[in-house]
């Protein structure tokens, strides 16, 4: 049965605030699905301390952003405050039509667009216990000045307003929960009708 569920492509759409933990949670799930594929965006911003080009975000500049927009090199992007970020589409769609399980790390601009792309991909939102505890982890990180932070946290609240655009909520308390609950997520919509067609089929036509 591994082999026939292995065969449709999984899109997962993951939001959720700057500073809730996406990328820890990610790192998490990578131990937990080793086969699961990761969409690198590009972005305009500048790289920070520790991050890798091509590993964590691939680097680039405006008119390099711009040009590849007008080239339809983008599955969706955004502008996010003062910088582009966009996900590469050749990519993603080799992936689903491998039958991976793919996630992309966006904004909540970009989820919108990916959603209306893509009308079976699956979309996750991520956020902290409380507001409270996500100021805490934006102001923990200290890589940006108090009015970086003040600006992500006006925009944390409208991303959160929007919350009930997505599938699923998930809730950072702890990491090991939050990508269990994440992996659950995967496994139910694995097993949905839509995915097990092909299986149901094959019991039938063997019976």
């Amino acid at each position: 049965m591994d082999d026939c569920l292995n065969k449709c492509g999984l899109l997962i759409v993951l939001s959720g605030p700057s500073g809730v933990g996406k990328d820890t949670v990610l790192k998490k799930l990578r131990e937990k699905l080793p086969g699961m594929c990761l969409s690198v965006s590009m972005t305009t911003r500048s790289m920070r301390q520790g991050e890798v080009d091509g590993v964590n975000y691939i680097f680039t500049d405006f008119g390099d952003f711009e040009k590849k927009i007008g080239q339809g090199f983008f599955l969706e992007y955004a502008k996010y405050g003062t910088n582009y970020y966009g996900t590469p589409k050749a990519t993603i769609e080799s992936w689903l039509a491998r039958g991976k399980v793919v996630f992309l790390k966006i904004e909540v601009q970009g989820a919108e667009k990916v959603r209306s792309e893509f009308a079976e991909s699956v979309s996750v939102f991520l956020t902290t216990p409380t507001f409270a505890d996500l100021i805490c982890r934006l102001k923990a990180r200290k890589s940006e000045c108090e009015e970086d932070i003040l600006r992500r946290v006006n925009i944390a609240k409208s991303e959160i307003t929007r919350a009930n655009e997505y599938d699923y909520i998930v809730i950072n308390d702890e990491v090991e929960r939050a990508a269990e609950d994440i992996c659950a997520i995967v496994r139910a919509e694995r097993l949905k009708y839509k995915n097990m067609k092909k299986y149901v089929d094959e019991v039938i036509n063997n019976a």
